[in-house]
């Protein structure tokens, strides 16, 4: 069975989704319910929830750089293996949606990248933040560009 923990953090609440297996989602405050489908969740703690609480405040307090967290991601192949690129950005460093399509060994798609990155349901633990438009500019982010300007910031001061 699916369950939800609420933490506080300094970007917002989060509500983390978890069975006892794996981590199945990060969803920010006033996210759009069709963005990532869950089936319903009952309101309580695992090991997993709590694991991944204690390893995201250890993030925001700059202590932690990666996460150790076993991941249940439900998507395409595509998007699977672009959700494993964006966890190969180290820490700090950003790619662009441009970068990342080349990597991905297809130079036109970067629209695809940017729509494999909004489907993206373990945030932060798979930091879409790091990619950004050509240029450096920061573009979507299910948690505003507030949030993703702060997360980038938080990298930048404790690299």
């Amino acid at each position: 069975m699916l369950r939800r923990h609420t933490i506080d953090t300094p970007v917002g609440q989060l509500q983390l989704f978890a069975t006892e297996d794996a981590l199945h989602a990060i969803l920010w405050p006033g996210e759009n319910p069709h963005r990532i489908r869950l089936p319903d969740a009952l309101d309580a703690q695992n090991p997993i929830l709590a694991e991944t609480a204690r390893q995201l405040h250890e993030y925001f307090q700059g202590t932690r750089t990666a996460f150790a967290l076993p991941l249940h991601e439900t998507g395409t192949d595509f998007q699977r293996n672009h959700w494993a690129a964006l966890r190969a950005i180290p820490y700090g460093e950003t790619r662009s949606y441009a970068g990342l399509a080349q990597q991905a060994g297809n130079p036109k798609a970067s629209r695809a990248i940017g729509a494999a990155n909004g489907r993206n349901p373990i945030s932060i633990v798979t930091p879409c933040h790091r990619a950004i438009g050509s240029g450096g500019a920061l573009t979507g982010f299910a948690g505003g560009l507030d949030a993703k300007r702060w997360l980038l910031d938080l990298e930048a001061r404790h690299r």
